[in-house]
């Protein structure tokens, strides 16, 4: 069993004061399968009083409104997670696995999963990778998500700011490279197309020492997951090159980015705002005290000013969305 502790700070910094914040935080790991959130906590400056509610996919979802001027605004969210690892997934299933799938689908209510959603959609570019990487109904499902799995990693490049967070696949798909986020749609899309039902997985990723991962340690993460027979649902992670295990903490799940930004809000003024995020998972084979703080780590302050400034806004509207969203 494992217990991690997670600090996720998000700053924005606004040009001239605001006069109002309005905002959405999905940051709350979810208690289901095999991970049971212990303790969480939302820390909001300017303070505010801070409500919650749980949606249709019992996703946690806390909401707050900041009256009156303020020239920023900082959420601190701190999260303990137990975790008892699951058992090893198999390299691939029965030989009757897709007669297995389509009984299950045609049963059960998967269809929001299967339907092209904002950010996981067709496109040309898409369906010219389909055909490069093989992405039609063969072998057995389980064999054929972890080659797509591992297809989609040697294909393209993790390249932190060369797509945002309202980009479309197409962006990632004639680069070549892209995000978490980008890669998560993408394997979304093919796997949808298949007649499998997948669905987005935001969260967190530990690193260590031991691990080669490509994504950044100090941010948030966005892998998948996808229905199988006799396994339910199954998650990869193909920025790494991952079946989804004990190091994948799932914060919320949805058909993609769209329904699980870890921020979501608008504000009232004239002004562009920056965005300054850092995220801290440590583990710990045993749960530390409840009441005990986390420890601040030397490298804080210089993970809390490394910007991801995506281009600001522009000025005409009032009323602004934070495009400034953590990008996965």
């Amino acid at each position: 069993m494992l217990f991690y502790s997670i600090r996720h700070l998000t700053k924005f910094v606004y040009s001239s004061d605001v006069s109002e914040s309005v905002m959405e935080v999905r940051m709350h790991p979810r208690s289901d399968s095999n991970q049971r959130c212990l303790s969480f906590s939302l820390s909001v400056s300017p303070r505010c009083r801070v409500f919650s509610y749980r949606d249709h996919l019992s996703n946690n979802i806390h909401h707050f409104d900041i009256p009156g001027q303020h020239g920023q605004l900082v959420a601190v969210a701190e999260s303990l997670v137990e975790y008892q690892p699951l058992a090893d997934i198999p390299s691939f299933l029965a030989p009757d696995a897709w007669a297995e799938l389509d009984a299950m689908v045609a049963e059960g209510d998967y269809w929001e999963m299967l339907l092209p959603s904002e950010f996981a959609r067709p496109a040309p570019l898409l369906e010219r990778l389909a055909k490069e990487v093989g992405a039609c109904r063969r072998d057995d499902p389980m064999m054929l998500l972890r080659e797509l799995n591992d297809r989609l990693y040697d294909t393209f490049s993790y390249s932190p700011r060369t797509t945002r967070v309202d980009s479309p696949i197409d962006e990632a798909l004639a680069s070549r490279q892209g995000v978490c986020q980008d890669f998560a749609h993408i394997m979304i899309a093919l796997v949808r197309q298949m007649g499998i039902p997948c669905r987005y997985v935001s969260g967190y990723l530990y690193h260590d020492k031991h691990n080669r991962d490509r994504s950044l340690s100090d941010a948030t993460h966005a892998w998948v997951e996808a229905l199988l027979p006799h396994l339910g649902w199954v998650g990869f992670d193909p920025t790494n090159a991952l079946v989804a295990g004990d190091r994948h903490i799932r914060t919320a799940l949805g058909r993609d980015y769209a329904d699980v930004p870890p921020t979501k809000g608008v504000f009232r003024g004239r002004t562009s705002s920056d965005l300054f995020v850092a995220v801290q998972v440590t583990a710990s084979a045993r749960p530390p005290a409840l009441d005990q703080e986390m420890p601040i780590p030397e490298d804080w302050s210089m993970l809390v000013e490394k910007a991801q400034a995506p281009p600001p806004p522009p000025a005409e509207p009032l009323l602004q969305l934070q495009q400034a969203q953590q990008q996965q």
